[in-house]
């Protein structure tokens, strides 16, 4: 039997939710930072931690604006 890797307790069939390789309890799986519920394909995922897409993943993770515009004004990390 599969462990959530949120809660670390039993996944049954019935509870199950498939996302990033293992399988969650569906109240589980959460933002990292802003603990908001994700569904299965609709969050982005670093270090093996789920994020919702935006705003927290594009904020912690996505490019870095300094500027008003163009390709020079952003940062990526």
């Amino acid at each position: 039997m599969p462990k959530c890797p949120s809660c670390n307790k039993e996944v049954y069939f019935a509870e199950k939710v498939s996302s990033l390789g293992k399988d969650w309890h569906r109240p589980c799986l959460k933002c990292t930072k802003c603990n908001k519920t994700l569904t299965p394909g609709s969050h982005a995922e670093h270090d093996n931690k789920p994020y919702c897409t935006k705003p927290c993943y594009s904020a912690l993770f996505g490019p870095r604006g300094f500027g008003h515009g163009g390709t020079e004004s952003h940062t990526f990390h």
